[in-house]
């Protein structure tokens, strides 16, 4: 309805999956024109003449496509009624009254779990910085009980703010006065006043803890280290798998591993590739940005043609690495491909064509690519950090006969040491058996949401234990 990063794929997946666990969940979103456009059944369920100072605001209520749950969008045309995406216009620019559009977010949550909107919440789950405000806004009222759960997505994004900003929003002065003189943010805030706080990985929640990955709050987060859980999140196999993506040449599974073989060829010539099947087929579909490592591949690329590989890059982002990779894929037209768009398509077929994919992420809070590549027998090359560290075991090819190792892993964000792992990956792709078992051990892996949501539903129960959740 609305997506942007792995965000997007939790608050599509985690509801369903609690639900289906028997969880009585509701969703609440701005009103962003997708939105509407998707909803089921949509009709006024609160009118607002004037929402804490926003103006008119519309409370509407429907249900959700595929997944029919219960979703109520925030409608202010003021705000939410425009082109482009939830946080930038359609030329890429932010919004600047980003604050004020999940501030108004913010205070409809605290409206709904108040009970206004005929239901009342045993627990509130906020989402990243978006939702940072709602645990403060509870603290006073009818809802001050509400007991609060804050997911960190993604510590460097932090929504910040002024004192004045905040005071306009309706934040109580008294929460504020109790934060003293750290970071003011619509984040910080909340990992000061939700009642638990999850991070989307375990080495994540470690990680943030750090000054190299906490962005200016690793002290506070340090200081809730207590009330501080990683749960690695899912994936949505209804949507990635290769037994039945509608997207491939053919399906395939880890017992008849020959359809991944015309899924290379089917790759291989849409791309404009030398059809060299025995030759390994890198892949790597992201966001092409200096957090996820990509200059490293750009510096070594000569490394992994030398070794016989060919290289498929899928995304767009950094005007500097877009046209790295055009130019590489200029300087090797047979051998490299770079396709500078977003095309969901695309990024089935070379998740399932490729024989490697490459994230040599600098953080990566938790990853889903990753995580897609070992189901489709595609090895992933990824660096140890946040959830590639919790989601791909380098055990070393005693490992792989154990049926333990699932990819490789490289320290640091050295060229260097991500060039030394791809080189390996590479050598063992020599060794067909060997790669296949690899291959299988990958595919067997549950990264399920079934078993992601479990925790998340503990956890719940922590927070109100005297409520059948």
């Amino acid at each position: 309805m609305a997506k942007t990063g792995g965000l997007g794929d939790v608050a599509a997946s985690l509801p369903a999956a609690l639900a289906n666990a028997d969880v009585d969940i509701r969703l609440l979103m701005p009103a962003y024109p997708s939105a509407l456009a998707q909803v089921r059944g949509l009709a006024v369920d609160r009118h607002f003449d004037d929402l804490a100072g926003f103006g008119q605001v519309d409370l509407l209520i429907g249900r959700t496509p595929k997944t029919d749950l219960r979703i109520w969008l925030v409608f202010c045309r003021r705000l939410f009624e425009r082109p482009g995406g939830p946080y930038h216009d359609e030329y890429g620019a932010e919004w600047p009254d980003n604050l004020e559009r999940f501030a108004l977010l913010c205070q409809a949550a605290a409206r709904v779990a108040e009970g206004l909107a005929d239901w009342r919440p045993d627990v509130v789950h906020a989402n990243d910085w978006h939702t940072g405000l709602i645990p403060s806004l509870l603290t006073t009222g009818s809802a001050a009980t509400t007991p609060t759960l804050l997911t960190i997505h993604n510590a460097s994004f932090q929504g910040d703010a002024s004192l004045k900003q905040l005071r306009s929003f309706g934040v109580p002065l008294e929460r504020l006065q109790r934060f003293g003189s750290g970071k003011l943010s619509f984040l910080s805030l909340g990992v000061q006043e939700a009642r638990l706080l999850t991070a989307v990985s375990p080495t994540y929640a470690k990680e943030i803890q750090q000054a190299e990955f906490g962005h200016g709050l690793e002290d506070l987060f340090a200081a809730r280290s207590r009330d501080l859980t990683g749960i690695l999140n899912g994936v949505d196999y209804d949507v990635w798998d290769p037994r039945h993506d509608e997207h491939i040449a053919q399906s395939y599974d880890e017992r008849k591993l020959a359809g991944k073989s015309a899924c290379k060829a089917t790759l291989l010539g849409e791309l404009g590739l030398d059809g060299a099947l025995r030759a390994p087929l890198l892949g790597i579909v992201s966001r092409l940005t200096l957090q996820k490592g990509l200059d490293l591949v750009l510096e070594r690329i000569g490394d992994l043609i030398d070794a016989g590989a060919r290289l498929a890059v899928l995304g767009q982002g950094d005007a500097k690495l877009e046209r790295g990779f055009r130019e590489q894929a200029a300087r090797h037209p047979s051998r490299v491909a770079a396709s500078l768009r977003y095309d969901e398509g695309l990024a089935h077929r070379i998740v399932a064509g490729a024989d490697i994919f490459l994230m040599p992420s600098r953080f990566e809070p938790s990853g889903l690519n990753q995580m897609y590549s070992l189901r489709y027998g595609t090895v992933p090359v990824v660096a140890a950090v946040g959830g590639l560290a919790d989601s791909v075991v380098d055990a070393g090819e005693r490992g792989v006969a154990a049926g333990v190792t699932t990819g490789f892993r490289h320290d640091g964000s050295s060229a260097a040491a991500f060039s030394v792992a791809a080189r390996k990956a590479i050598a063992m792709y020599a060794d067909q058996p060997l790669w296949q078992a690899l291959q299988r051990n990958g595919m067997r892996q549950d990264f399920s949401w079934t078993k992601s949501a479990q925790p998340y539903q503990r956890l719940y129960e922590r927070l109100a234990p005297t409520k059948k959740l």
